[in-house]
This record gives structure tokens, C-alpha cells and sequence, in this order.
């Protein structure tokens, strides 16, 4: 991933010590509370590499509950976020885990509640940036960096010309666009980056049309 200022360097505004272990941890907690569109009853968090090793020195486990909390990486809340998550209702799990993974920084999170879950792996890349590189068993590569709206569908013709053809009657323009399968003919997830926030109304017309089954939204 390209750095577009010294400060992407350096790092964020945060809550210490790390920009990898506590702003990127933060960063993929609550790219997983976005996806799931509210705060989940359990999160099993797996932890590998240098996160398994360090996590709660360098305040990995607190960041990333922060996150599925929605707070920002300078949130002074983030300290106390695995008491607030508790005091929620939310059941907590940290693995360890001594698997060899590509990244070292790598962070499974299974989240979820009654309604619903969700599973997604996530690596801190530094300087407080983190990706997203797999939504329930799809592949992908989300930064997080840019608005990003993700359409689970049936892997048919047209399932993107009509996603596409919403976008374009807002006028919201894409500025990146993956899409990947687990086989031919079934689910698909379409990611599609684009250059503002969507609002629900778009959401709902997308989730209407042809052969999307689910819709997801990441935020700015």
C-alpha cells in the first residue's frame, strides 16, 4: 500500500504504544463492526505471529474490542474497552494461536449474536494501516482507507451491471473494484471502493437488486 504523507509514516492520532499492534488492532476491530452493522454479542479473537506474542503489553486486545465498539484509534475509551464490552453483554475470547500466517500481524476475528455472524481476518501493516484480507471465507483486499460498500451475491450474469447501474443513478463514483468466488456458479462478494459515504436508501436499493443476497458498508 502506497503512504500518501509523511504522517501515514509515523503514524496516526492514537491511544498508544504501537501504531501496528494498538491503532492498526483498533483499525480492524472496527472495520469487523462496520461489516456486521452493530455491536455483537461474542467476538473470539485469534491472535498470531507478533500479535499472539505481545498483545497484551502492547494493548492489542484492548484495541481491537475497541474497535468492534466503534472507536476511533485516539479514543481515550479504548483503555477501558474490554470493561465496557463486558459491562455490554459481550463474551470475550483471545487465542493464542502458533499457526505461521503470511503476515505477522494477523488477527482473526469470528464476531457475532442471534441474528447473525460474521468472520473475517485482518493484518496491521504499519503506521497504523491495516487490511482486510478475508470476509468469510472470500479473499480479498480491503484497506479501510476509503468508503467501501461489499455485495454478497450469486454468482450470475448481471449481478454487476445492476449493482453498478445503482451506483451510477447516484452519481457515486467507484474508485476500485474486486470481485472473488469460492466456485463457479455459487456466492460471490463484490467489493467496490468508492469516493463518498453511501447513504441507507442506496444500501436498500442495492439489497434489492438482481442476485444480491447481502449488503455491507464501510464508512469513513
Amino acid at each position: 500500500m502506497k503512504y500518501r504523507s509523511v504522517f501515514d509514516i509515523i503514524g496516526p492520532v492514537m491511544i498508544g504504544p504501537s501504531s501496528s499492534h494498538t491503532a492498526g488492532a483498533a483499525r480492524i476491530g472496527r472495520a469487523a463492526r462496520h461489516l456486521f452493522g452493530r455491536e455483537p454479542k461474542y467476538a473470539h479473537v485469534h491472535l498470531y505471529g507478533s500479535f499472539a506474542k505481545t498483545y497484551k503489553g502492547h494493548g492489542t486486545d484492548v484495541a481491537i474490542i475497541g474497535g468492534l465498539l466503534d472507536y476511533e484509534t485516539d479514543d481515550t475509551r479504548i483503555s477501558q474497552a474490554l470493561v465496557t464490552a463486558r459491562k455490554n453483554g459481550m463474551k470475550v475470547r483471545f487465542h493464542e494461536e502458533d499457526a505461521i500466517t503470511d503476515h505477522p500481524n494477523t488477527a482473526r476475528l469470528k464476531i457475532g449474536d442471534d441474528d447473525g455472524e460474521l468472520e473475517l481476518v485482518g493484518i496491521s501493516i504499519g503506521g497504523g494501516k491495516a487490511e482486510i484480507t478475508e470476509l468469510n471465507g472470500f479473499e480479498l483486499n480491503l484497506s479501510g482507507e476509503h468508503p467501501a460498500i461489499l455485495l454478497i451475491h450469486n454468482d450470475r450474469f448481471g449481478a454487476i451491471a445492476s449493482s453498478t447501474t445503482i451506483l451510477a443513478k447516484h452519481e457515486i463514483n467507484i474508485g476500485r473494484m474486486e470481485v472473488s468466488r469460492k466456485a463457479q456458479g455459487e456466492q460471490a462478494l463484490m467489493v467496490i471502493e468508492v469516493d463518498q459515504n453511501v447513504d441507507d436508501d442506496v444500501l436498500n436499493e442495492l439489497e434489492r437488486a438482481d442476485h444480491i443476497i447481502q449488503v455491507a458498508k464501510i464508512s469513513e
